[in-house]
């Protein structure tokens, strides 16, 4: 039985609750203004198409700032650091907005979106439709929805308004029943995070333990914990087509070539079902 969650991932999601009420008057304002951006194309197809090839994929991510480490790169320029991060071969760009512990702001990922030609996504604590619609006027062509997060109910109510506004999404799971719940609602883009975002701990071995059990059609992206190809090849010999790397790439003196290393890493033959 779903429990609403505890520790660091439970503050984040209480305080995301509120800032999405805050802003719950905006909604049909937004829907208006995304009627009027041009059509959307499909943003799943698109989206999983540009995490699959020969070498894993890095989606690279500009951050700030974290609760498990504090401040990473407290000056960062969004758009400038996405742009460095195209250069080295990001297949996307993972744009934190989360204000209060990550320092990212909904800013940042407008200025990406228009900076770069590689995916944007809303990396935040997403709970309600409402910040969906404000990524999607943003330019964001995916969100993160985490399992954990969200309710048997909230779940597919954000996938739903993800394919109603015209977002693809990266659904971030930790052990099997979030696997099976995020089959269910028919995502397509799994991530398997090997931080406890509770607790903030780190389990190296469970990417590579859960890549296996999802299914080949799927996108399966490996998270947190990556800093050299060293680190990455556990999950690329278990069938990761990506993997979403932050703290380290963003700290980088030279975050194209961090970038570069890691997206030179050969795909696995992969023995995923």
């Amino acid at each position: 039985m779903w429990t609403f969650p505890s520790g660091t991932l439970g503050d984040l999601t209480r305080a995301s609750h509120e800032r999405a009420h805050s802003v719950l008057s905006t909604l049909p304002e937004l829907r208006s203004v995304a009627r009027d951006l041009p059509s959307a194309p499909d943003a799943a197809e698109l989206f999983a198409k540009a995490l699959r090839g020969p070498t894993i994929r890095v989606i690279a991510e500009v951050k700030r700032a974290s609760p498990s480490k504090g401040a990473i790169n407290l000056g960062i320029d969004a758009a400038a650091q996405a742009a460095r991060y195209v250069e080295g071969g990001a297949a996307a760009i993972s744009v934190l907005t989360e204000p209060s512990r990550f320092g990212g702001a909904l800013g940042d990922l407008a200025d990406v979106a228009a900076r770069v030609a590689v995916p944007a996504i809303r990396k935040d604590f997403l709970v309600h439709p409402v910040q969906l619609w404000e990524a999607r006027v943003r330019g964001a062509a995916a969100a993160l929805l985490i399992v954990r997060a969200l309710s048997p109910s909230e779940l597919p109510l954000l996938m739903d308004a993800a394919r109603e506004c015209g977002l693809a999404t990266l659904v971030e799971i930790r052990d099997e029943a979030e696997l099976e719940r995020a089959l269910e609602v028919g995502a397509t883009v799994i991530g398997v995070n090997n931080r406890n975002l509770e607790t903030l701990i780190i389990d190296p071995t469970t990417a590579p333990t859960l890549i296996p059990r999802i299914p080949a059609h799927c996108v399966a992206v490996a998270e947190s914990g990556m800093q050299t190809p060293d680190d990455v090849a556990p999950s690329a010999l278990a069938g990761a087509d990506a993997i979403l790397v932050g703290s380290a790439i963003s700290a980088s003196a030279d975050p194209a070539s961090a970038v570069r290393a890691l997206a030179a890493i050969p795909r696995s033959a992969s023995t995923r079902r």
